[in-house]
């Protein structure tokens, strides 16, 4: 009894020569298709064909193993399938047929082998372990051993799938994912800008400056009480106006809260530039430059802020009444909004042009007293 044990190899290349009967012909091809692509599936395919074919022999049959082809995938080429089917049965006249396929498509020309001879089986080949099925095994067992990644990811997202029906329970559907949606965001923004990372290092950043009794970390108290100030100021201005444009609100709570902001900043900056000087070691031109750059931003936003709310009504224009100081006197004048913008742009400039100056002095000295040692 004489079995032809087919492998299907319908896209393969022209120069295999199709048909390929014997097992020493099919080897060989194996060989050529493997060398030339190893992760080729035909190479499974056609050594399924060979395993079919010893177990056949061993069963006591006469098996034939051959490999069929058309070089491309139309309907010429199955014609040409057919054409070498028909060849086959005619040379070795098999009793039957063992079909080994390893993809929809080629399992596609089954009823046309059928038609030329009976077919036992149909051999579907399945690659065990996909590259990409594997490295994504891989990749989440490697995800999951990471203590850290399971925390940043599967504990927020356990977090959203619990809080999530529950807020369904107590609230309309779009408060729920809106309320979802904005904890993702905070989320997303903590970890982006580093704010976890920056809070685990602020206490061993609060001792080490207790201990080395650095003049900032007081600077730095204070510095933060003057926001708050500023804030607070801010809010009140903003609250004390009638009801006006989105800008002008915002230009009324910076006209209020800007004095108190700049403030902070120049006392954190003054603080940092203190435990500079105190070190002896130098100090670098930017320590020395940012208390300026601090109060000549701050005028010129405010300046900024006092034009456009005097342009909308909210201030009336800057007067200066009739002084007699005894030799001086001053008469009263009214500064229009462009002049007095003017002015707090100027200021702002002057005094960064002194930061920049005294930026220049110390690192021009300090050089000096390099070259000097």
């Amino acid at each position: 009894m004489s079995t032809l044990v087919v492998c299907i190899d319908r896209d393969g290349p022209d120069t295999a020569g199709y048909p390929v009967v014997g097992r020493a012909d099919v080897e060989s091809l194996i060989t050529r298709t493997g060398v030339v692509d190893p992760e080729d599936s035909r190479v499974n395919c056609l050594l399924e064909g060979l395993s079919v074919a010893a177990e056949l022999d061993e069963d006591g049959s006469d098996p034939v193993v051959c490999v069929v082809g058309g070089g491309s995938d139309s309907v010429g080429s199955d014609r040409e399938i057919a054409a070498q089917i028909e060849a086959l049965v005619a040379e070795h006249d098999p009793d039957s047929a063992v079909v080994v396929v390893d993809s929809a498509e080629d399992e596609r020309l089954v009823p046309i082998i059928e038609s030329r001879v009976d077919i036992d089986a149909v051999d579907r080949v399945v690659v065990r372990q996909a590259r990409d099925i594997e490295s994504t095994y891989y990749l989440l067992k490697q995800f999951l051993a990471d203590e850290e990644l399971r925390k940043t990811v599967l504990v927020p997202v356990g977090i959203v799938m619990l809080a999530f029906p529950l807020l369904l329970v107590v609230t309309s559907p779009t408060l729920a994912v809106g309320a979802i949606a904005a904890a993702i965001g905070v989320f997303l923004i903590y970890k982006g800008l580093g704010i976890d990372a920056y809070l685990s290092r602020l206490p061993g950043q609060i001792r080490e400056a207790l201990y080395s009794g650095q003049v900032s970390l007081v600077t730095y108290v204070v510095a933060a009480g003057l926001s708050l100030v500023g804030i607070f100021a801010g809010v009140l201005g903003v609250s004390a106006t009638d009801d006006i444009s989105l800008f002008l609100l915002a230009n009324r709570f910076a006209f209020g809260s800007v004095p108190w902001l700049t403030g902070a900043a120049l006392v954190a900056s003054l603080g940092r530039l203190l435990d500079e000087l105190l070190k002896r070691e130098g100090v670098r031109s930017a320590y020395v430059n940012l208390p300026f750059g601090a109060v000549a931003v701050g005028l010129v936003v405010r300046g900024f802020s006092a034009y456009f709310l005097e342009r909308g009504g909210v201030f009336s224009p800057f007067r200066v009444t009739p002084t007699d100081l005894g030799v001086v006197q001053i008469q009263g004048f009214t500064l229009d909004p462009g002049t007095r913008l003017a002015l707090f742009i100027l200021a702002g400039i002057l005094i960064s042009l002194v930061g920049v100056r005294a930026a220049a002095y110390v690192s021009h000295t300090d050089i000096e007293e390099e070259l000097v040692e």
